[in-house]
């Protein structure tokens, strides 16, 4: 039986947003409720990252760009696409949250698993933030351990239901990360990338041929790929209740859909990272229980581990 999986949670992940913004900030802090109320994180609580250093998000992202980030001197385009106010709130989220899924990285190396509670930025390219997402911290969490020389093949698998373009477009001409999305077909962007590997899904797809699509593809694809390091984008807006969402999962699919691919890394003692990826949806309660669903899924496949 392995320990439980370490959990990354700082609290500055919520960041403040003028009031009736449409993205749900605090879900993030709710969500560190749900899993602390349940035990998740373990006796030792929640893992607290620092903020990723410019260095690092220069590995990625070029130098005007962080700095604009930073600076609060975002054009006033680039913060339109970002869809969030270019603040010291919002860009300590940024970095906070990138931390965090460095951290996440280096302890599923230790642990075979760790989660962030937050995470999944994929939208964000190398000279700009889009739909949400300032900083691709898979991106840069990827590129820190493989200059650090402790990983060398990264999968990316983004189960979010927006394609991953800017992880996609980041990697696009470095094969030592593989990027994989499967999304709603239809969805945002509307221009899409190029992932290595892209599987799109036709509107109201729901649980039984989604898991068969997606348990058709990982074995092979991990076969194939033999990566030293996974990071699971575990997106919950493929849910059918999902603002933003045009898939039809429901709780158990997404249970099932996480208990497929990290039980695959694990069985096959791959690491694995799992961050948050989007969710939307009015009820906060209900949206922090679905984010959950990765965290208590990476508890229970541990414990039942032999």
């Amino acid at each position: 039986m392995r320990a439980a999986p370490p959990v990354i949670h700082h609290p500055a992940f919520r960041a403040e947003m003028p009031a009736g913004h449409r993205f749900p900030m605090d879900k993030f802090s709710r969500l560190a409720s749900v899993l602390e109320a349940e035990g998740v994180p373990g006796p030792g609580g929640f893992v607290r990252p620092e903020p990723v250093d410019v260095e690092t998000l220069r590995l990625v992202h070029t130098e005007a760009y962080v700095r604009g980030v930073i600076e609060l001197s975002l054009p006033a385009e680039v913060v339109r696409r970002i869809g969030m106010p270019n603040t010291d709130s919002v860009a300590t989220r940024a970095r906070a949250a990138t931390g965090g899924t460095i951290l996440a990285a280096r302890l599923a190396l230790d642990h075979g698993i760790a989660c962030n509670t937050a995470g999944g930025s994929h939208h964000a390219a190398a000279d700009s933030g889009a739909g949400f997402c300032v900083f691709n911290d898979v991106a840069v969490a990827a590129r820190r351990l493989q200059a650090e020389g402790l990983v060398g093949q990264v999968l990316v698998v983004d189960l979010d239901v927006h394609q991953g373009d800017g992880t996609a477009r980041i990697f696009e001409d470095d094969p030592s990360v593989f990027t994989f999305s499967m999304h709603a077909e239809k969805n945002f962007p509307h221009r899409k990338a190029t992932s290595d590997l892209d599987i799109e899904l036709a509107d109201g797809t729901g649980d039984e041929p989604y898991l068969e699509k997606l348990g058709t593809v990982l074995p092979d694809l991990l076969a194939a790929v033999r990566p030293d390091l996974v990071f699971l984008n575990a997106g919950v807006d493929p849910h059918a209740d999902d603002k933003l969402g045009r898939l039809s999962l429901s709780d158990e699919g997404l249970r099932r859909r996480e208990a497929l691919v990290l039980g695959a890394c694990l069985s096959s003692e791959i690491p694995v990272v799992g961050v948050i990826g989007g969710g939307y949806d009015a009820d906060i309660d209900r949206l922090a229980g679905r984010h959950a669903i990765l965290h208590r899924t990476a508890k229970s496949l541990c414990s039942s581990d032999n």
